[in-house]
């Protein structure tokens, strides 16, 4: 039986705290120039078929349709609490197309220079990602070494990792609704990123039907 989105994202999760375990452990091990496409042949990716260029283009298409509504919404930014939710793995990082072992794990440039650009209008950035606690500050570190905003970060714990993803994420931003935010944009790669509310407005980029963490 083929595993479910839950456990390939759960796997993720745990691939993802093996990685930035070792690096903790042996240092990073010799890294190939992000801009070679090359340099995606070894990426969890390659191995699902999945072409990278492919990827980047339907990704920019959906930025593309999130960009207008943004800048639009967050002109009222300065007369009220704004938020952006992202997930973080094939959503804000190219975690499939990026060899495990090699950190910082880039950003997807132009998730990146959409949230740069509403932070800059005064929303402030949000991730919910269903990586276990046990790498939080790791992840954080990431995600500002990949050139990110970081005004929250949300990380399962221990009984959060019994719970369904999507119930979990959806916890998250009721919490962040609960500190004031509305949250204009939630973006992600997954369904479970994306359902039960609390977002005026989700962006899903490609998952190719689960092929993507």
């Amino acid at each position: 039986m083929p595993p479910t989105p839950l456990r390939r994202r759960a796997a993720a999760g745990t691939t993802a705290a093996l990685a930035l375990t070792a690096f903790l452990v042996v240092g990073p091990a010799p890294t190939a120039s992000a801009a070679d496409p090359d340099s995606h042949s070894t990426s969890t990716a390659a191995f699902k078929d999945v072409d990278y260029r492919t990827w980047l283009r339907d990704v920019a298409a959906v930025v593309d349709q999130a960009r207008p509504y943004i800048e639009e919404r967050s002109e009222n930014a300065d007369r009220e609490k704004q938020a952006i939710v992202l997930d973080i793995d094939n959503s804000s990082l190219e975690t499939d197309f990026h060899p495990f072992w090699e950190l910082p794990t880039p950003a997807i440039a132009d998730v990146r220079s959409l949230v740069r650009d509403a932070h800059a209008r005064g929303v402030d950035v949000f991730f919910v990602t269903a990586r276990p606690g046990i790498i939080h500050a790791l992840t954080d570190w990431n995600l500002k070494q990949a050139g990110y905003p970081v005004d929250g970060l949300y990380v399962r714990s221990l009984p959060d990792l019994f719970a369904e993803v999507s119930a979990y994420k959806t916890e998250q931003r009721a919490k962040i609704e609960a500190k004031g935010y509305t949250i204009i944009a939630n973006i992600g790669n997954n369904t479970t990123d994306l359902v039960g509310g609390h977002a005026e407005r989700t962006f899903k980029l490609p998952d190719y039907g689960g092929k993507l963490s």
